[in-house]
C-alpha cells in the first residue's frame, strides 16, 4: 500500500470513528470523498497551517457542510489546530469540530456551510474577490493576489436553487479561478437520485459557461491530479470536477442511503477497518502517514514566506500601493460621523434616495467598497456613481449586477466578506428579502457585517400591489439573532444606519422608502443608539413610538394632542436591536416605566411592538396583506394617519384609567 493510499485511509477511519464516538454524522461522503480531499490539500492547495489566515491562500470551502469530519481530518492531518481531542469531540458542546463547519470556531474554515448550496455561492464570492483584488494590485512581475478557490458539493448543492443561480453568475462572469468539485455518488437521504435529479449536469454546466472535467473513479488519485491540472490550465472559465465516487466506500451499507447520515456501528465500522486492512488502535495516525503529511504541510508553509519577500519587493517598488493594500486587508477606519453634516437633507426626500448620497459619500472615504443588487440599483439606488461594473472585461469595476437572484447574492456577498479586503453591500427590495433570508442568516452567524439595503419598505410601494408591499418582513428580520435592522425616519438617521452597520462586526439589514418623508431637525447622531425622544417632553403623559414613516404621524399626533392638553413624547426606534444594547439608564429616560400610555406605530405586522407597548398600550400595525392603490390611500386605509395615532393615543390613556 503506498502511502498516498495509507493517507487517504487514514481520513477515512478518523472521520468514520469520530462520528461512531458521537454516534452522529455523515460518515459516506467521508469514506467516498476523502481521495478528493487528500489530492488537493496534498498536490494543489496553497496553505500555511502557522497562518490559516494568510492573504494568498488558496481557499477551501465545503459546502456540504455535512461532512465536517472529513475536513477535520485533513486540517488535523495537515498541521492545523485541530487535536486528537478535538476529533474525538466530534459534536460536543464547546468543541471546534461542530457538526458542520462554523467560520470562526475551527482554523481552516473559510465559511459556515451546512444549508446546502450556500457554500458554493460563498466560493464564488472569494473567487470575485480575488479576481477584483487581483485587478486593482497586481502588476507585472508581482502576483501578490494570485490564488484559487475550491469548493467540494454533492447532488443535495447542485439541487438546492442558490447552486444554480451562483454558477450561472460565476460562469457569466468567467471566474477561472473557481473550481468545483462535484462528488457524485447518486444517493441522498431518501435514496438514489433517479426521481428527483436526472438531470445531464454536465450539459448544465457548459451551458453556464464553465469547463467541465470527468473524473470516472473518485479513488484514482492520478486521475485526480490530471483533473485539477486541466482545471487551472483554464483560466478563462470556471471549472466543474465530476467525481464519480461510492457514498460509503468500503463499508458493508455503501452505495445505500443509509450510510449518508448515520454512524457505521461497531460491527460495521470494524468491517470498514477491515476492508481497508486497518490495523491500528482508534484515532492512531500511523507514523508514515504523520511523517508525510507534515512534510507536506512544512512544504507548504514556505509559499507564505516566498510570499512575503515578494511583497516586501512590491513595497519598495510600488510604495503607494503596497499601503493601500495593507488598508484594504486590515480595514479603512475613516471618521464617518462627518456625514451627519456633510449630506443636505433640507427637503422632503425618500430614504432610499437619501441612502443612495450617502452611499456614494462612503464610497469615497472607502475605495474598496462593493455595492450591488439583484437588478434593481436604478430603484435601490445602490450604485456607487461613476465606478463602473465588474465583468470579465473591467474587473475594478466597483459595481456588481447580480441579476434577478436573490438567495445567490446574500450567499455571494457572504464570500465576498469572509475573502478579506473588501467590504460590500447589495439591494433588493423588501419584500424579495425573503428570497435571502437564508444567506442574511448565514451572515449573522458569521457575524460578518455585510450590509443589505432594503427598499420599498411598507405598503408606501402602492399600486404594485401586496406582492411587493412587506408586511411580516421587518418582525422576521428582528428575529434574527445578531442581525441589526435599521428603519429610518429620514435622512439623518440613514446616515446613522449606515455609521453603525460599517462601525460595527456584524450584519445590518437597512430598511428604506420609495416614498418621500420629512427631514426632522432632532434626528441625527443620536439615532446610533436606536431608539430616542425627538421632543423635549421630560413629564409625557404618553409616549408615541414610531419607526420609518410612520415618526412623521407621531410628530402630526403629538400636535393633535398638545392642543387637548396632552402632553405626547415622540420617540424614533430606528434600530431595535441597538436600543436594546444600551444602558438600562439610557432605555428607561427615553422609555419610563412609570408611563403606560403609549402607541406604538409601524406599517408592517404588530408583533414586534409588544414589548413596548405594555399592558395599556395601543398598537396602530397592519397584520394584513395591503392592496394595490396609490400609497396615500393606501395609508389612510389601514389607518396611518395622524388622527388615529392620537385617538390611540386617548384609549391608551383611558386604558390606564381603567387599571
Amino acid at each position: 500500500m503506498s502511502v498516498n493510499t495509507k493517507c487517504v485511509n487514514a481520513v477515512r477511519i478518523l472521520s468514520a470513528e469520530a462520528i461512531q464516538k458521537a454516534n452522529s454524522g455523515h460518515p459516506g461522503i467521508c469514506l467516498g470523498a476523502a481521495p478528493i480531499g487528500y489530492e488537493l490539500f496534498a498536490e494543489h492547495l496553497k496553505f500555511s497551517y502557522k497562518n490559516p489566515k494568510w492573504d494568498n491562500r488558496d481557499r477551501f470551502v465545503l459546502s456540504a457542510g455535512h461532512g465536517s469530519m472529513l475536513l477535520y481530518s485533513l486540517l488535523h492531518l495537515f498541521g492545523y489546530n485541530v487535536t486528537t481531542e478535538d476529533l474525538k469531540n466530534f459534536r460536543q458542546l464547546g468543541s471546534k469540530t461542530p457538526g458542520h463547519p462554523e467560520y470562526g470556531v475551527t482554523d481552516g474554515v473559510e465559511a459556515s456551510t451546512g444549508p446546502l448550496g450556500q457554500g458554493i455561492s460563498n466560493a464564488v464570492g472569494m473567487a470575485l474577490a480575488e479576481a477584483h483584488l487581483e485587478a486593482v494590485f497586481n502588476k507585472p512581475g508581482f502576483p501578490v493576489v494570485d490564488h484559487f478557490t475550491y469548493v467540494l458539493c454533492g447532488e443535495g448543492c447542485l439541487e438546492e436553487g442558490i447552486g444554480y443561480e451562483a454558477c450561472s453568475f460565476a460562469g457569466t462572469q468567467k471566474l477561472g479561478k473557481l473550481i468545483l468539485f462535484y462528488d457524485k455518488n447518486n444517493i441522498t437521504i431518501e435514496g438514489g437520485i433517479d426521481s428527483a435529479f436526472g438531470e445531464d449536469v454536465a450539459t448544465r454546466f457548459v451551458a453556464q459557461g464553465w469547463q467541465v472535467v470527468r473524473v470516472q473513479d473518485a479513488n484514482n488519485l492520478t486521475l485526480l491530479d490530471k483533473a485539477i491540472k486541466l482545471a487551472k490550465s483554464d483560466l478563462s472559465r470556471p471549472s466543474v470536477i465530476i467525481c464519480n465516487s461510492v457514498i460509503g466506500y468500503g463499508s458493508p451499507v455503501q452505495n445505500t442511503a443509509d450510510v449518508h447520515g448515520a454512524p457505521l456501528g461497531a460491527e460495521n465500522l470494524a468491517r470498514t477497518k477491515a476492508f481497508y486492512g486497518w490495523n491500528y488502535a482508534p484515532f492512531e495516525v500511523p507514523a508514515d502517514v504523520k511523517e508525510h503529511c507534515r512534510a507536506i504541510a512544512e512544504e507548504r508553509a514556505v509559499c507564505e514566506a516566498e510570499w512575503n519577500a515578494l511583497f516586501m519587493r512590491y513595497s519598495e517598488t510600488y510604495p503607494e500601493l503596497a499601503q493601500k493594500y495593507k488598508d484594504y486587508m486590515r480595514g479603512y477606519t475613516p471618521d464617518f460621523n462627518a456625514l451627519f453634516e456633510k449630506a443636505d437633507f433640507s427637503k422632503p426626500e425618500a430614504t432610499r434616495s437619501s441612502g443612495g448620497k450617502i452611499l456614494n459619500d462612503i464610497a469615497k472615504l472607502l475605495p474598496n467598497l462593493l455595492a450591488g443588487s439583484a437588478d434593481l440599483s436604478p430603484s435601490t439606488k445602490t450604485e456607487i456613481k461613476g465606478a463602473g461594473y465588474f465583468s470579465p472585461e473591467n474587473r475594478t469595476g466597483r459595481n456588481i449586477h447580480f441579476g434577478i437572484r436573490e438567495h445567490a447574492m446574500a450567499g455571494i456577498c457572504n464570500g465576498i466578506q469572509l475573502h478579506g479586503g473588501l467590504r460590500i453591500v447589495c439591494s433588493t427590495f423588501f419584500s424579495f428579502s425573503d428570497y435571502m433570508k437564508c444567506g442574511m442568516r448565514m451572515s449573522a452567524l458569521m457575524n460578518i457585517p455585510v450590509i443589505y439595503v432594503l427598499t420599498h419598505d411598507s405598503i408606501g410601494v402602492g399600486e404594485d400591489g401586496p406582492t411587493h408591499q412587506p408586511v411580516e418582513q421587518l418582525a422576521t428580520l428582528r428575529s434574527v439573532p445578531n442581525l441589526k435592522v435599521f428603519r429610518p425616519a429620514d435622512g439623518k438617521e440613514t446616515v446613522a444606519a449606515y455609521v453603525s452597520a460599517l462601525t460595527q462586526n456584524s450584519p445590518t439589514a437597512i430598511v428604506l422608502s420609495r416614498q418621500n418623508l420629512a427631514q426632522n431637525a432632532a434626528s441625527g447622531f443620536k439615532a446610533l443608539t436606536g431608539g430616542y425622544a425627538l421632543n423635549e417632553e421630560f413629564k409625557p403623559d404618553v409616549l408615541l413610538i414610531g419607526t420609518g414613516s410612520e415618526v412623521a404621524l407621531c410628530e402630526g399626533a403629538r400636535e393633535i394632542l398638545a392642543a387637548k392638553g396632552i402632553r405626547a413624547r415622540v420617540i424614533s426606534m430606528p434600530c431595535t436591536e441597538e436600543f436594546e444594547r444600551q444602558t438600562a439608564e439610557y432605555r428607561e429616560s427615553v422609555i419610563p416605566k412609570a408611563v403606560k400610555a403609549r402607541v406604538c406605530v409601524e406599517a408592517g405586522c404588530g408583533m414586534p411592538w409588544y414589548k413596548y407597548a405594555g399592558d395599556c398600550g395601543e398598537i396602530i400595525c397592519i397584520d394584513g396583506f395591503g392592496a394595490s392603490a396609490p400609497a396615500d390611500k393606501l395609508f389612510e386605509r389601514f389607518g396611518f394617519t395622524k388622527e388615529n395615532v392620537a385617538r390611540a393615543a386617548e384609549k391608551s390613556l383611558e386604558n390606564v384609567k381603567r387599571q
